[in-house]
């Protein structure tokens, strides 16, 4: 757990209500493996991580706060006089890790099982015996990591006064009854109270710990025995499930990726950055509130044999309304690498009366059958191998251009980045890597074969992450083709798995950069052109994570490079304003970007029924007038409710639903491409004309 990005609003209640004493929940202590192992991890960072940190009392105050946050980071847990009382350990935790010592870690965490087990119980009475009342104009901050620790009993009862109020509210508006709430909510907090009893001791020694790694960077981590098994079947693509990379953030789970071509991906309806706070088994079993529920009970739950069913009630990222819950049907199956290969398609435009054909290569992930290389198939399957493939049944079909489309590309095999970018260029070098030592090695390509020489855009977004932002980078930096999309994830480091004699460590131990000397660390790959986005910069991306390494240069790497693409980009910048300032899908994707920012910079919510109906009236209103203006641009009839705007969609070969955005914004590369290859013929024939000796 880690304080990441602003939390949506999670429960709440109305009356002040005195506890009653409550049977105090058995401390933990330290095991006795605990000390060497930490002494370990230390050992493994000062070794082997990329930063040098020192052990001072500057690195102890910043783990005394991480710990803080981790534990409690919307400041509702503990009071001010635990902090103040915490203060004693402040400057000591340096010298008390280098010595393998934990003992202030777990009087932290046995102070914070006995405030929440104290919360739990309130939050218990309150659903007995509270009636509120949903009239009254009151607010609850969504957003407390900044704010005040309560200095109180009676403060704190305030706060969660009100987030019991805004928990049943959620729920009324999600039309079920008060009755209904208070039974969803006292079992939701009857679990978590059986959680908290469940509390190990090496959950404790593990939250400690990565109270420290990550001081180092987000990606570093220690997992515990139990914590490294999750790990890796969380990481294994034969996984049966639904293929979601999930985090917990405070006490909601929260999608951070679709594994390409896995059960969601297909399916279409779960997005990053959505929150899952409902699991159900089958196509009608009952939802089972998973708030407050720890990762790994959540994860096992949506994790399931193959051909089942799972149903996942999500509030949407994309939601104009705060208060938006759907269910959504995902069938469990095992993710193959056959149909996470790249794939091909023509797009067909048009332009002054000139039809062009447009080739378009999506890569979902950076892929190579290890095993069967190894084995010596010769027909062994790897990006590279499969996309020059493709490229030669696309000129076998005379297109006039082609679109790299690495949207949502989270990454995968370095070997075959660096390989694709040489299907490419001529040769010459692609990426450089630099270890913690300062030691640079440079990959490049050596054959002189190039797959495709004729005009070139890529096209990314944010979710577009590590090998993909080298490919970009390398494209753009040998001026080998136009960029276009959004600013990529900002992941430039490399990890390492460490095992050590209880657990193991995962280290960041490298740095990528471009051969123009930039780091893709942080920044990401800019586009030359940029289209609007619904992730923002706050909320997804390596530059939304507290303690991301820094953005650096190294030493440019000599390289050649195609003819400069700066003369035309003027010219293709206004080409595509003027081209995208009425079209339908682009008007609808700048308003709903819009939209959505003004939701996330509104931290509070209202308590009243009448104020939320009336909001999420209005959110509903406002979102079925610009999708109707939308449609009414693109020829298509008008819709009554939000939920028809799903039922005309196509799919597309693999049976997922196509966004019309995402097909707009593809349509649009193309039309980007064209203009690039109009600029260049242009500039081409004037050249000619005034040297018509071909003295150059």
């Amino acid at each position: 757990m880690s304080k990441l990005i602003h939390s949506l609003a999670t429960a709440a209640l109305t009356l002040f209500i005195t506890l009653p004493s409550q049977a105090a929940i058995a401390p933990l202590s330290p095991a006795p493996v605990h000390s060497q192992t930490l002494m370990d991890v230390v050992t493994a960072l000062q070794d082997d991580h990329y930063s040098e940190v020192a052990f001072n009392d500057q690195l102890s105050q910043a783990v005394f706060q991480q710990y803080l946050d981790a534990l409690d980071p919307e400041r509702s847990y503990f009071l001010a006089s635990d902090i103040a009382e915490f203060e004693q350990y402040r400057n000591q935790l340096d010298d008390q890790i280098l010595e393998g010592q934990t003992q202030a870690a777990f009087a932290i965490f046995n102070r914070y099982q006995q405030r929440r087990d104290e919360r739990l119980e309130y939050m218990l009475n309150a659903l007995d015996t509270a009636e509120w009342d949903f009239s009254q104009e009151e607010y609850l901050d969504t957003d407390r990591s900044e704010s005040p620790w309560p200095a109180n009993q009676a403060e704190q009862d305030e706060l969660w006064r009100k987030r019991l109020k805004s928990a049943v509210l959620s729920l009324k508006l999600a039309d079920k009854t008060v009755d209904e709430a208070r039974d969803i909510l006292r079992k939701r907090y009857r679990n978590q109270l059986k959680r908290l009893e469940q509390a190990k001791s090496d959950d404790v020694f593990e939250s400690f710990v990565n109270a420290l790694t990550h001081e180092f960077d987000p990606h570093t981590q220690y997992f515990s025995p139990r914590g490294s098994e999750n790990f890796e079947i969380n990481m294994s693509l034969s996984l049966e499930g639904i293929g979601a990379v999930l985090q917990a953030e405070n006490d909601q789970t929260k999608v951070v990726r679709l594994v390409p071509a896995g059960p969601a991906d297909k399916a279409g309806q779960l997005q990053p950055a959505d929150i899952i706070v409902g699991v159900g088994q089958g196509e009608e079993g009952e939802i089972e509130d998973v708030v407050g529920m720890r990762l790994d009970d959540v994860v096992s739950k949506i994790r399931g044999p193959k051909g089942t069913v799972v149903r996942l009630e999500i509030i949407p990222a994309d939601a104009v309304d705060r208060q938006a819950r759907k269910v959504i049907e995902i069938t469990r199956n095992k993710v193959k690498l056959e149909e996470q290969a790249a794939r091909k398609r023509i797009l067909e435009l048009e332009r002054d009366g000139k039809p062009y054909k447009l080739g378009v290569i999506e890569v979902p992930t950076f892929y190579i059958d290890f095993a069967a290389l190894q084995k010596g198939d010769p027909n062994y399957k790897s990006t590279t191998r499969d996309v020059e493939r493709l490229i030669h049944e696309l000129r076998d079909e005379n297109i006039d251009g082609l679109i790299m489309d690495l949207r949502n590309n989270g990454g995968g095999s370095l070997r075959e980045a660096n390989e694709l970018i040489g299907l490419f260029i001529q040769r010459g070098p692609t990426v450089q890597i630099r270890d913690a030592d300062g030691r640079i090695d440079i990959l490049g390509d050596f054959d002189p074969k190039v797959a495709w020489n004729g005009p070139m855009a890529v096209l990314v977004n944010r979710l577009s992450a590590s090998a993909s932002e080298i490919f970009a980078g390398a494209i753009q930096d040998y001026n080998r083709g136009i960029i276009v999309g959004s600013r990529t994830f900002g992941k430039g480091t490399v990890q390492t798995l460490q095992p050590i004699d209880y657990g193991q460590v995962k280290l960041t131990h490298a740095k990528f950069y471009r051969i123009s000397g930039d780091s893709t660390q942080h920044r990401g790959v800019e586009p030359d052109i940029s289209f609007p986005s619904l992730y923002t910069l706050e909320d997804i991306g390596e530059s939304s994570l507290d303690k991301a390494l820094p953005w650096d240069k190294v030493r440019a790497v000599r390289h050649g490079r195609y003819p400069s693409l700066s003369p035309f980009m003027s010219a293709l910048l206004e080409r595509h304003e003027n081209r995208t300032a009425d079209a339908p899908d682009f008007v609808f994707m700048r308003k709903q970007a819009e939209h959505l920012q003004t939701q996330r910079d509104d931290q509070r919510l209202a308590l009243s029924e009448a104020l939320l109906r009336a909001e999420k009236e209005q959110n509903e209103g406002w979102m079925l007038q610009v999708e109707n203006e939308r449609r009414a641009g693109v020829g298509l009839p008008p819709i009554n409710q939000l939920s028809e705007a799903d039922d005309d969609l196509p799919k597309d070969e693999q049976g997922r639903p196509i966004n019309p955005e995402a097909e707009a914004i593809l349509a649009e590369s193309g039309e980007i491409l064209i203009d690039l290859i109009d600029l260049t013929l242009r500039h081409t024939a004037s050249s000619e004309a005034a040297n018509p000796k071909g003295d150059h």
